[in-house]
């Protein structure tokens, strides 16, 4: 793997990263990427573009063509998509994790997720370390408030949860820490998408 071939960030900045297959990516994404941006501090936002989820059977569309959608949907200036995960080999949201924090020693991550993944979050491989090590901003979608902070995530890093009046300080934060966001939210999703069939005839979700 090349250096050139992963995004650039200056020691100290506040890197927030947004995984997921983005099978096919929407603007329910864009909006979750800038509110997450605004409410936690962030400096710029990684699209983590997966090239499989191991909690999913089905497997996703190929990855450069979720690449070339996600870069159409997704044009903002601080924001960089990419495909670390298949540059660094890894697929584990843990295991990505480890290898950005070796790439970038001096760089402090944000890891984003919507509340349906913090619903399951438990389920993902090593999720105690991943909360060990990166702060978690976690932003509410309809219909999985309740469930997300009654998730056994939720239950056991309830101590370390901050307040969302003070969201802002989330990026700056040591791990554990976590908060938890009501936004207005875009009703959208890539399951609702591909089985309108949208995705499956090429063509981009507006």
């Amino acid at each position: 793997m090349l250096r050139s071939q992963i995004p650039y960030a200056r020691p100290g900045q506040v890197i927030g990263l947004f995984g997921g297959s983005f099978d096919p990516p929407h603007q329910g994404h864009v909006h979750v990427t800038l509110e997450a941006m605004k409410a936690f501090g962030l400096d710029r936002v990684w699209w983590l573009v997966s090239p499989g989820n191991p909690l999913k059977q089905r497997g996703p569309a190929p990855l450069p063509r979720r690449l070339e959608a996600a870069r159409a949907v997704m044009q903002h200036p601080r924001v960089d998509v990419t495909d670390i995960e298949a540059l660094t080999g890894t697929q584990a949201t843990a295991d990505t994790l480890a290898a950005l924090r070796r790439l970038y020693p001096r760089v402090r991550f944000v890891w984003i997720m919507g509340a349906d993944n913090l619903a399951q979050f438990h389920r993902w491989k090593d999720w105690r370390q991943i909360m060990d090590r990166v702060p978690v901003g976690v932003v509410a979608r309809p219909g999985d408030r309740i469930s997300a902070r009654m998730s056994p995530a939720a239950r056991v890093y309830a101590p370390y949860r901050i307040d969302g009046q003070a969201r802002h300080l989330l990026g700056r934060a040591q791990a554990p820490g976590w908060c938890f966001v009501n936004v207005p939210m875009v009703n959208l999703s890539s399951t609702e998408l591909r089985n309108r069939g949208i995705w499956a005839n090429g063509v981009l979700p507006e």
